[in-house]
């Protein structure tokens, strides 16, 4: 529960209130928005070095990490994720306490909750530091970042699925059967793309053929955008939720 008591004798008013359909739609809004734009500015005024690859064959589109490598990209990039990790940390938490609510009593559960929180805060983390740490920078750090954010949000995406699956039908209202069916399908989706990317990478390195790293990149981005909308099901979970900040109770008034 994410709201706190409010217009008591007890305690001030909250000094910030927010819908949290509005504070999730906003917080996936970021880093679409400067994904957008990095790529944007990126086939705009930087084309060809965005699109050029080792092998040197015809491509059309530029991967994402190309398109945020290059100045300004690379701090709007930065910017966009910068702003929007904390909230993605404070919905990691509440769904925790969602879980703990849902599955009181239930040990099993309840320490797959857990290592949903762990597997959404390692994700996270990963793509805070694959974001500024970059791959001409500190090449060993990029790649493990790179791959500890792939590999939890697959496994986050995965044991979020399996949540949703054994609460129990009658509890959930339309929203949320929404919610878990298109998790669902994100999931799966989400998955796929990402055996069509490692797919059309490996050709490309293997082959060199024109066109083939454009389905790689195009693949790509279809793995972030869906990564994106599976955590935008967020909306349905919480929708009579909100995000308060209030002053705490004071001992005395005077």
């Amino acid at each position: 529960m994410l709201q706190g008591p409010y217009s008591s004798l007890e305690r001030d008013r909250p000094l910030v209130r927010i819908p949290f359909t509005h504070f999730a739609v906003g917080t996936v809004m970021l880093p679409l928005l400067g994904l957008l734009v990095c790529l944007i500015v990126a086939v705009s005024y930087h084309y060809d070095e965005a699109t050029y690859t080792h092998c040197e064959v015809r491509n059309y589109l530029p991967s994402i990490s190309s398109a945020i490598s290059r100045v300004p990209e690379r701090y709007i990039w930065r910017g966009f994720i910068g702003l929007h990790s904390a909230p993605r940390y404070l919905v990691a938490g509440a769904y925790f306490s969602l879980y703990r609510r849902l599955f009181r009593g239930r040990l099993l559960e309840l320490l797959q909750g857990a290592l949903t929180l762990l597997l959404s805060l390692v994700e996270n983390t990963g793509l805070l530091v694959l974001t500024y740490v970059g791959s001409t920078e500190t090449y060993d750090v990029h790649k493990y970042a790179f791959v500890a954010f792939i590999g939890s949000s697959l496994l986050h995406m995965l044991s979020t699925v399996r949540l949703w699956y054994v609460i129990q039908r009658p509890t959930l209202d339309s929203g949320e059967v929404t919610s878990y069916l298109w998790k669902l399908r994100l999931f799966l989706f989400n998955i796929s793309c990402c055996g069509a990317a490692a797919y059309f990478f490996r050709r490309h390195n293997k082959f060199c053929e024109h066109g083939v790293y454009t389905l790689f990149a195009l693949f790509e981005y279809l793995v972030v955008f869906s990564n994106m909308a599976f955590h935008m099901t967020a909306f349905w979970d919480f929708k009579t939720r909100e995000v308060m900040v209030a002053t705490p109770p004071e001992d005395k008034r005077f």
